[in-house]
Formats: structure tokens, sequence, C-alpha cells
């Protein structure tokens, strides 16, 4: 009798990318990782002469808007993602729990 039977496992793509928003020239970025049904959000870039005008936001909120339209949930490395998402708890049906 068997009571365990061994499942094969599947690998599963990971892709690595970023989110990125350009205004006077520069370039500020969200890293990320992608699967089947999650999105990472890893890191934010933003350059000195950009921080404080809110670009780092966009790029979160297009992030997160992304992963809704898409059906994923979100796993959060970065803080910034971590605290934009404290703040906005209209997005806490994405987080990956």
């Amino acid at each position: 009798m068997r009571i365990f039977q061994h499942k094969k496992s599947t690998a599963e793509l990971v892709t690595t990318g970023r989110f990125e928003l350009e205004r006077d020239g520069q370039v500020a970025s969200l890293d990320y990782t992608l699967t089947t049904h999650v999105l990472g959000l890893l890191h934010t870039d933003v350059p000195d002469g950009l921080r404080g005008t809110g670009v780092a936001s966009s790029l979160v909120k297009s992030a997160l808007d992304w992963a809704r339209d898409h059906h994923l949930k979100v796993d959060v490395t970065c803080p910034f993602v971590a605290e934009y998402l404290r703040t906005h708890p209209e997005y806490s049906d994405l987080i990956l729990r």
C-alpha cells in the first residue's frame, strides 16, 4: 500500500526586470522579479535630482496597478514599497501573505 505519492516538481521561470520612469533626462527605477503568480518588488533607485518629487511613489503605484491588472500577488522586499503599502491600504489585497 502506498500512502504518499511523490509529485514531480516543475521548475518555475523567474524573470527579472525593472519599471522605469524618466524625468528631466534622469531615470528612476523599481527592480522586480516575476513568476507565474507573483511580482517581487525588490529595490527602488531614484537619482538625487529626483528625490522628493514623488517619482518613487509613481513607480510603485504603476507596479501595483500592473500587478492588479495581471491578477498577480506582490512580494515586497523594498522598504520604500513596504511603506507605500502601509499608507495605501487600497492595495492590501495584492500582498502575498
